[in-house]
């Protein structure tokens, strides 16, 4: 049966979920409050890491690889790539569980990882400085994503193949029955649908505060590019791999020189609370220095190289990191979708497919993305 469809929240979940919708059939309006992957948003920024390494947890290794082609679809129809194919590198100090989880889920998937002892990655790596580090699992299939392009990209290509795109601010939903009949925007303006999705990444928690509240927080997250040097093409996806210093999970990540971009660095840290409307967005000396001091010990090529630009982000996790994926509990034509910061983009096409899915009861549920998972005591449990 065909149906109407709000979904609230032009980000990555927003969009896909959006799209696989719109493939099904169904009349589709996507509402953002101010435009697809904005620099507020979480799914703004230059790129994020795609990769296939998640310890024991197969449904998120899965969903990656089943991203994958959906993304390398998208990037073939844009005028820029979205997709760059440069591989990940996850390296680590010892054989710890992580690493042996991942390779036995890589197995049974049948992912071509290649396990690397460290004389190996630095012959093929120069770059790094791989001391006090013993072995790496290189994921040639993945690479890194051009964030804030993909997602518009993905947007201007659902609006052609017909869907609705609004722009303006969905003031909370006010008390209501069983079901959701219409949202209003901020100047007034009446979105009326049979079914709502809402997809707001750090502003989920406040609109709903009762049902999401505490169960998702929003931290403060810093990004830090640096210029190779002039002449140096080693730090060219050509050459260097995205990569994840993984650390018993105190991870530093980051991606080689983009588009000229500069080479990306962040730490993969919950900063301090933070509130996506008003936190401050200029970086700050403590985060640099951190990120200046990790570079020097990994990248000899880079000591003293400049900083081209920081970013000033969000994470929005929920309390133990899996996907928030389930219906409102008083609601019952509205499908809550958030929990994705630290490691969701990549799942994007994924997780629509799923939640679109769920909304219109064509799927099984996961237990793992369901709200009773959800606590408010926080403690991240996917990496």
């Amino acid at each position: 049966m065909t149906e109407h469809v709000a979904v609230v929240g032009a980000g990555v979940f927003g969009a896909w979920t959006a799209h696989h919708l719109l493939q099904a059939g169904h009349a589709v309006t996507l509402i953002d409050a101010v435009g697809p992957a904005h620099n507020q948003a979480s799914s703004g920024g230059e790129s994020r890491l795609t990769r296939g390494a998640y310890g024991s947890d197969e449904i998120y290794t899965r969903m990656a690889m089943d991203s994958l082609p959906q993304w390398r679809a998208l990037s073939a129809e844009a005028g820029l790539p979205l997709f760059h194919p440069c591989g990940v590198l996850f390296f680590f100090p010892g054989e710890e569980s992580y690493l042996r989880d991942t390779l036995e889920v890589h197995r049974d998937l049948g992912l071509p990882s290649e396990v690397l002892s460290r004389s190996e990655m630095a012959a093929r790596f120069p770059m790094f400085d791989f001391s006090e580090i013993e072995i790496g699992v290189f994921e040639p299939r993945f690479g890194a994503l051009m964030a804030r392009r993909a997602v518009q990209t993905l947007v201007e290509r659902f609006v052609r193949a017909g869907g609705g795109y609004v722009q303006g601010l969905v003031e909370t939903p006010g008390p209501a029955g069983a079901r959701l009949a219409q949202v209003r925007l901020s100047s007034g303006e009446p979105i009326s649908a049979d079914r709502f999705v809402f997809a707001l990444g750090p502003w989920l928690p406040r609109l709903f505060p009762d049902v999401v509240g505490s169960r998702i927080r929003v931290t403060r997250q810093e990004v830090f590019y640096f210029a190779p040097p002039a002449g140096d093409r080693s730090f060219e996806p050509a050459a260097m791999p995205c990569w994840a210093d993984f650390n018993h999970g105190d991870m530093f990540y980051g991606c080689p020189d983009l588009e000229g971009r500069g080479v990306k660095f962040a730490h993969d840290r919950h900063g301090p609370e933070a509130d996506p409307d008003t936190q401050d967005r200029r970086p700050s000396d403590a985060a640099l220095n951190e990120i200046i001091a990790f570079r020097g010990r990994r990248f000899p090529g880079l000591l003293g190289a400049v900083l081209t630009a920081a970013e000033v982000c969000q994470y929005e996790n929920s309390s133990n990191g899996d996907f928030l994926i389930d219906f409102h509990p008083r609601l019952d034509n509205v499908l809550l979708l958030g929990g994705g910061s630290g490691h969701g983009f990549k799942h994007g096409p994924e997780v629509g497919r799923y939640a679109a899915a769920r909304l219109t009861g064509s799927i099984t549920p996961e237990p793992r993305f369901s709200l009773a998972t959800k606590g408010k005591t926080h403690h991240r449990e996917v990496h």
